[in-house]
């Protein structure tokens, strides 16, 4: 037998790669933070003496969930402008509060709890794009927690910077920073074509190559947004990307509802990734992704939750069920989008469109140990002929009683391990308060 710093055992294990493969009563070995093994839980613990043995019994181990887009801080936000239409909820309602309220402090408190919502949704990694990445990526890292962090670029000055020039300069700043830290990494962040000029994408895409780092955008999020920024310059956004030479396996495009046959097309030749945000664009009524045709296209599908101003939460699991379902009525395919698929968009594909498939997404050999553990004993998901179905049309996120990064907890039965709940939630009422006193101001 060789030794191990850790074996965690639980009824059923799927991780995600291979395809479709699922361990009764399985078990994965860690040492370093590292997958060593995964398989039955007999040949793990016949192969491997542990320091610790976790027993999970009526429970599913999977790779840890990733989020691909998120603005975390806007936590704070939550319900704040609630049944009124994308347009109108940024130019009158969030942007307004955002620039009264938006601080280091305000990004610190918002991140932070959006990090204990999506930790005890069994996410793991979560991919932000707002202001003060800088206090995003502090935050996480000190929560033990997984992020990609977006070094936010925008056309118009605002508390983070004053330029294209600032923003470049300070999102390189928190580059440097965290390079090489094992839990931070970094992609570009423009916010939007209509919002970033084509001199600033252009300088965005030179970078990108250079440091050989994705770019994270929203993109055909809206019909009315085509029809605007086609009438402002001639061509569609999607065209304008390919133009500037962004169309390829770096993209992370956000969103993606309104896509002609020939964009799908092309969207799956240059193999970029897209976010998908299933409730956002629900609640905000933006439109639906063909996600069924980006995938047979050859298109990363991920998923997101987007900000909880605007979901209004940050619930993957949640998000699994809802692109599932969706997925089969925007096909007319009842078989279309099937569990395993949005699991695989969950976590292995949300890895890939991170740069981070070598690293974590499933529960490989090598990999980090990023794993959550899903309690199905639950009357909603008895009996449980499919745990990975049982997880995707059933389970719900108070399910989550465990999850680990890097071999190390961050949930243990139910309770989180490196975020203080209880300040957490007493400074989300003093920033509610604020706010609060705002919408009323605004409003009377």
């Amino acid at each position: 037998m060789q030794d191990c710093d850790l074996i965690i055992a639980a009824e059923w294990l799927a991780p995600v790669v291979p395809t479709g493969v699922v361990y009764a009563r399985g078990a994965v070995a860690v040492r370093d933070g590292r997958v060593l093994a995964v398989g039955e839980k007999t040949s793990i613990t016949r192969d491997w003496n542990a320091r610790e043995t976790v027993e999970r019994p009526g429970c599913l181990l999977t790779p840890g969930l990733i989020n691909t887009h998120t603005h975390a801080a806007m936590t704070l936000m939550r319900g704040a402008a609630d049944d009124v239409p994308l347009a109108e909820w940024l130019s009158q309602h969030i942007w307004p509060l955002e620039g009264e309220h938006v601080s280091a402090d305000m990004v610190r408190d918002g991140t932070r709890l959006a990090m204990a919502e999506m930790i005890r949704g069994g996410i793991t990694c979560f991919n932000d794009m707002y202001f003060f990445p800088d206090t995003v990526a502090e935050m996480a890292s000190a929560a033990r927690m997984r992020a990609s962090v977006g070094l936010i670029v925008i056309d118009f000055e605002t508390v983070w910077a004053r330029d294209a020039n600032e923003y470049l300069a300070k999102g390189m700043a928190v580059y440097d920073e965290y390079a090489g830290n094992p839990l931070i990494t970094c992609q570009f962040a423009p916010h939007a074509p209509y919002s970033v000029s084509d001199a600033t994408l252009r300088r965005i895409h030179t970078l990108a190559d250079q440091l050989d780092i994705g770019v994270h955008i929203h993109l055909h999020e809206t019909t009315a947004e085509l029809r605007d920024y086609l009438d402002n310059h001639g061509q569609r956004p999607f065209a304008h990307l390919q133009d500037i030479g962004m169309v390829n396996a770096n993209l992370l495009a956000v969103h993606m509802t309104a896509l002609s046959d020939e964009e799908i097309a092309a969207a799956g030749a240059a193999g970029i990734s897209v976010a998908h945000c299933p409730e956002s664009n629900l609640k905000l009524a933006s439109g639906m992704a063909p996600v069924a045709k980006l995938l047979a296209a050859g298109a990363n599908v991920a998923l997101g939750t987007d900000g909880a101003a605007s979901n209004n939460d940050l619930d993957l699991i949640g998000e699994m069920r809802t692109a599932a379902l969706l997925g089969k009525g925007v096909s007319g395919d009842a078989s279309a989008l099937p569990a395993t698929t949005v699991l695989e968009m969950a976590t292995i594909n949300g890895a890939r469109a991170l740069g981070l498939e070598e690293h974590c997404g499933s529960i490989e050999a090598g990999k980090w140990a990023d794993i959550s553990c899903i309690d199905l004993r639950g009357l909603h998901t008895t009996p449980t002929y499919d745990p990975v179905a049982a997880l995707v049309y059933s389970a719900s996120r108070t399910d989550v009683c465990d999850v680990w990064v890097a071999g190390k907890p961050l949930l243990t039965d139910g309770e989180l391990t490196t975020i203080d709940e209880a300040a957490v939630r007493e400074r989300t009422q003093e920033w509610a308060a604020r706010i609060h006193k705002s919408i009323k101001a605004r409003s009377s």
